[in-house]
């Protein structure tokens, strides 16, 4: 076995940021596993089987099927119930606005009627201790002269002493009057001898950790209201002018409460908070626009005059795009810095430093695999030429992926509405905290019981399961209607009618097979998010042993599941061919691809560049428009424009694979469709074959067979 060692050029975007020092590119590995195989296996240890005879009567993919694989079609049934069952169950305990709007100190919604009290017309909420504790109001203040010390906002309402210089009007507190046991401000409780100084380190306030704090000019960020630079500074300078209590670090805290509420809502809340705000963008941007620009992509690729072209110009343009986007987060961070009055806290600022380092880091990443991939990327232009033919002759193979898209819409609007009831499913939890002696502040916060957790990694397998279902059936159909006009005597005559009966066949008699297929790769993926839970809690624990053990686990389990994606796509090829149940065509596929191993890795290895060219291209142009129309359109809507994007990036990751994978599910049905006809009828005049396809798939197998398959 002749080969170099992996390189870091193709580590592909899906594969998760684990071990990057020792990191491993997992297209390889499942080459390198192929051909160790081969080549260590003697024809005594291993039963490749005998090669493929031609039945009499073969005329391309057989019409005498069966339904394969039931019972995995009757278990994805029961779990889509179930699912749905849960759903539905979490709409009508649940209430999303939880999620949505913030929680005062006593449980109330602000903004909403669900709590003891209807607070519609008090959507804001001004925070009165670091504790995440805080009061309705209708409005974020905003105070001309920065600070009104004498004036506190209290859990009972306002509290102004002699000199205060606003009025209720300025901030219109809900009435809290309600409730007998809230703590009430007196002189000697917040504001002793009249003293800004000594109101400071009162019972009531408490350097930010009583019941009451001062009215502060703020500005609004996903319904809390933020203290403003300047005010902070104004207070400080009245209330604590020789910073012995650290006013700045206290107001700090309290202005960063936005970003994650220490005892309310926690980010899984937040998460779902921006998914649930942004949902409309998030089903645009992230299944319209990768939609548009993969359809557009897809019909340019199929014309081969225009394929070179259209590669290299995305290799450049995905390139540009991820600098472009690490200039501009450098830029927005400077001018966040500088903005007078500041807007945004120090922490929005770092995250757009961050991420503008991160994009550099990125952006150089990709020339460096661009420039290591260039040859194959060249090679890989010929590997789409061939199945560009077939793709012409089938040119409504180009409009399912739209079809598979519009699927997995649907699909993740159900999904993520219920994921938004259920989070929203905890219990409200009261807290005494003890600040000082014989006075004690209560702060409610949101508590999921186990049920709901557990309830929470059952969505998740769904959505794993479902989204692999989803493309597993797409390949069975690409396989089939590909082999159909592979095994036609006259291609001319073949066409979109190919594509139509195809869709029906798969679906009807093979959904068992693609489920089988998908549920072995969503349980690999459902045990790679366990792990990555518990990497989570050894950080939190710190301990370097359980981070490194389960770094490896992460890593092998990932090969594992990179292997058996390999496996099952010439699973499908097999089934699409000859209608066997899922065990059967992969078993047949694997002993297929060791009798003709040089040519099939070879030819597989190279074929990815073109691919992998697409995916960039239509991810990177997406996520880059999605975030100029999140941040013009949501900015003060979101608690961070992150997840949006995050998902928005999964979704044109995920259809764009939908569009690329036409190509390469192409080329990988040709290849296995040509060393099956090679097979059966040997180099004579039968093959279906034809002379440029028989002429390249020869050439090119044969000269990576010489450098060696790695090389």
């Amino acid at each position: 076995l002749s080969f170099h060692l992996p390189d870091p050029t193709i580590i592909l975007p899906q594969d998760p940021p684990v071990c990057r020092q020792s990191y491993i590119p997992f297209q390889r590995i499942r080459l390198i596993f192929i051909y160790c195989l081969k080549n260590t296996m003697s024809s005594k240890d291993a039963d490749l089987g005998e090669k493929l005879s031609a039945p009499p009567d073969f005329n391309g993919p057989t019409s005498k099927r069966h339904m394969t694989d039931i019972l995995c079609t009757v278990l994805l049934w029961c779990m889509w119930i179930a699912m749905t069952g849960l759903g539905l169950y979490a709409m009508q305990q649940g209430d999303y606005r939880l999620i949505l709007y913030p929680l005062d100190y006593d449980g109330n919604l602000c903004g909403t009627n669900k709590g003891q009290v209807d607070m519609t017309d008090y959507p804001y909420l001004y925070y009165v201790n670091d504790f995440s504790g805080g009061v309705c109001v209708r409005e974020c203040p905003k105070l001309e002269n920065l600070t009104d010390v004498k004036t506190l906002v209290t859990y009972s309402g306002l509290y102004q002493v002699d000199g205060s210089y606003i009025t209720s009007d300025d901030i219109a507190i809900a009435d809290y009057s309600y409730n007998n046991d809230t703590l009430a401000c007196t002189e000697t409780l917040c504001y002793p001898n009249g003293d800004p100084e000594e109101s400071f380190t009162s019972y009531g306030v408490n350097m930010g950790k009583g019941f009451s704090y001062y009215a502060m000019d703020t500005y609004e960020l996903m319904w809390r209201c933020v203290f403003t630079d300047e005010a902070r500074d104004a207070a400080d300078a009245i209330v604590n002018p020789n910073d012995q209590n650290n006013l700045t670090s206290v107001i700090d805290t309290m202005a960063t409460q936005n970003e994650q509420i220490k005892q309310g809502y926690s980010i899984w809340n937040n998460l779902y908070g921006d998914l649930w705000v942004a949902r409309y963008y998030i089903l645009g941007l992230g299944f319209g626009a990768p939609l548009v620009v993969g359809f557009v992509y897809s019909l340019f690729l199929r014309i081969p005059l225009v394929l070179p072209f259209m590669v290299w110009f995305s290799v450049a343009a995905t390139i540009a795009i991820v600098f472009g986007g690490a200039y501009y987060a450098g830029e927005l961070a400077a001018e966040w810095e500088n903005a007078d009055p500041p807007m945004y806290t120090d922490d929005n600022i770092k995250v757009a430093q961050y991420g503008s380092y991160a994009l550099y880091a990125f952006g150089g990443l990709l020339v460096i695999v661009f420039l290591f991939m260039r040859k194959r990327i060249q090679l890989a232009m010929g590997c789409v030429k061939e199945a560009s033919k077939a793709i012409l002759r089938l040119p409504l193979i180009i409009v399912f992926p739209v079809i598979q898209a519009l699927g997995f819409a649907a699909f993740m609007t159900i999904w993520t509405v219920y994921c938004a009831y259920l989070a929203s499913m905890g219990e409200f939890k009261t807290q005494q905290i003890d600040t000082v002696p014989g006075l004690f502040i209560s702060v409610r916060y949101f508590e999921f019981s186990d049920f709901i957790k557990q309830c929470g990694w059952f969505m998740l397998f769904c959505f794993f399961w479902s989204g692999q279902f989803i493309i597993a059936i797409g390949e069975i159909i690409f396989a089939m209607s590909i082999s159909k006009w592979y095994f036609a005597r006259d291609k001319k005559k073949v066409g979109s009618g190919a594509v139509i009966s195809s869709i029906w066949t798969s679906i009807w008699y093979h959904t068992g097979t693609a489920a089988f297929g998908s549920l072995i790769i969503a349980i690999f993926q459902m045990i790679r998010a366990v792990i990555a839970y518990l990497q989570k809690k050894a950080d939190e624990m710190d301990s370097s042993l359980a981070k490194a053990i389960l770094c490896c686990l992460q890593c092998v389990v990932l090969c594992f599941e990179k292997i058996f994606k390999f496996i099952n796509k010439n699973a499908y090829i097999q089934t699409a061919i000859f209608g066997s149940s899922f065990c059967k065509s992969a078993k047949e596929a694997y002993c297929l691809i060791m009798r003709n191993a040089a040519r099939i890795i070879a030819i597989t290895y190279v074929s990815g560049g073109v691919v992998f060219v697409g995916k960039m291209f239509i991810t990177t142009l997406t996520t880059g428009a999605a975030y100029f129309v999140l941040d013009n359109e949501l900015r003060d809507e979101l608690y961070s424009n992150i997840g949006p994007l995050f998902f928005i990036a999964l979704s044109a990751w995920f259809i764009s694979g939908m569009f690329m994978g036409v190509f390469d599910m192409g080329i990988a049905t040709i290849l296995q469709c040509f060393v099956a006809d090679e097979e059966m009828y040997g180099d004579s005049q039968s093959m279906y074959a034809e002379g440029s396809l028989k002429n390249w798939v020869n050439d090119h197998g044969k000269s990576s067979e010489k450098r060696g398959c790695m090389d």
